[in-house]
């Protein structure tokens, strides 16, 4: 009951509009975002991501076991189904990746239950995609996908909270295009539950964000060790962890969900004499829970970032605090002084929508405007972004 009054009050003190075709009420001059909700299947998969597929300059959709054709995205095709664990298929994420240089898009994936990171291959016309094992990691909460090295070609990082980091590198063959195998680096010992990368230090290099601090990458990533700065305790974090400079002061701050509790914060930063008080934290949102992945991505085109995030439905069944609160996509503004909450969609189940772990901001429709693709327990949904004019 506490918790339902204190999320009233929330909403109450925030700016907030429906999901479908609901207008977001703004406070400033930027032009409001109209998003239109279109379902696209009631599969349970927690992960989706946007690539073409069938090489036709159209971006499609793909979750799970299935990828839909766009521009319409009502054609399904199969993909062959990931391991169900009761409520869990055992498909974390979806990282577009050609693995195999052979010119069709594959994708990146792996699961809690089987601790095994995995590539599917596209086969490029009809039929199921095989399956290819990159390494057993053990549990895997998510996966994600970094430039490390600054070479133009993402590494593959997985968060694995009850085993070691590592970095999977794809190995290119002399024309630059993925061999189909990877090295792995071992980057620290078990991390815990959360992951970011951004750079920290202000050196140029991306490091990595774990839940007690912060890995410096050297100058050579894969070669030399990383410095571990044990400077917070982040708890369940997000993944992603988001290292950006929210107060555009040149320092890279933190933007952190509680992936399983109530909490959404961000962490500044501050110069290197307040050594005291390194970090200082702030409250995004208090009152909602299980923040589990965001994005960082302009909506509204106005050349600043909104952070875009929601809550994990059901993300350990119902179990975890506020596991069975109502369900909510939103999107935050930065003001100059602290974020504004806007409500994409919001409600129990069936009417709101949650986000699963690894959901996607794209532009579906070639409008020059990023669509919001989200994936969960709760179905796959595409929240187009469209502009409404001011009178």
């Amino acid at each position: 009951m506490k918790a339902a009054i204190l999320v009233l009050l929330f909403f109450m003190l925030t700016n907030y509009g429906v999901g479908q075709s609901g207008h977001v009420p703004q406070k400033n001059n930027t032009p409001p975002i109209r998003f239109t909700k279109k379902k696209i299947a009631s599969e349970s998969y927690e992960s989706v991501g946007v690539f073409d597929v069938n090489n036709d300059k159209v971006p499609d959709i793909v979750s799970g076991g299935f990828w839909y054709e766009g521009p319409e995205y009502r054609i399904r095709q199969a993909i062959g189904a990931a391991k169900r664990y009761g409520e869990y298929y055992d498909d974390f994420s979806t990282i577009p990746l050609d693995v195999n240089g052979d010119g069709h898009m594959d994708f990146v994936t792996g699961g809690w239950f089987g601790g095994k990171l995995v590539w599917k291959e596209n086969p490029g016309d009809e039929g199921e995609w095989a399956d290819h094992v990159i390494a057993e990691v053990g549990n895997i909460e998510t996966t994600r996908s970094w430039d490390i090295d600054g070479d133009g070609v993402v590494e593959i990082v997985p968060n694995t909270p009850n085993d070691s980091l590592k970095i999977f590198r794809l190995i290119l063959d002399n024309q630059g295009k993925g061999t189909g195998k990877f090295k792995s680096f071992a980057i620290t010992d078990k991390h815990g539950h959360g992951l970011g990368f951004g750079d920290i230090n202000g050196d140029g290099r991306g490091d990595l964000v774990i839940p007690s601090g912060w890995l410096e990458a050297p100058k050579k990533p894969f070669e030399a060790l990383w410095k571990f700065h044990s400077e917070f305790e982040l708890g369940t974090a997000s993944v992603p962890v988001l290292a950006v400079d929210v107060n555009e002061d040149g320092l890279n701050d933190l933007i952190v969900g509680q992936g399983h509790d109530y909490g959404l914060y961000w962490y500044e930063q501050t110069p290197e004499e307040a050594k005291d008080k390194k970090w200082l934290k702030h409250a995004i949102d208090p009152f909602n829970s299980q923040y589990h992945s965001m994005e960082w991505a302009d909506l509204d085109v106005d050349g600043t970032n909104e952070l875009i995030t929601g809550k994990r439905y059901r993300a350990h069944n119902g179990k975890d605090p506020g596991g069975n609160d109502e369900l909510g996509l939103y999107y935050f503004r930065w003001n100059g002084e602290n974020f504004s909450k806007q409500v994409i969609d919001y409600g129990a189940y069936g009417v709101g929508k949650g986000t699963g772990v690894y959901f996607s901001v794209a532009d579906l429709n070639d409008d020059g405007r990023k669509d919001i693709i989200v994936a969960g327990k709760d179905g796959l949904v595409v929240y187009y972004n469209e502009r409404v004019d001011q009178k």
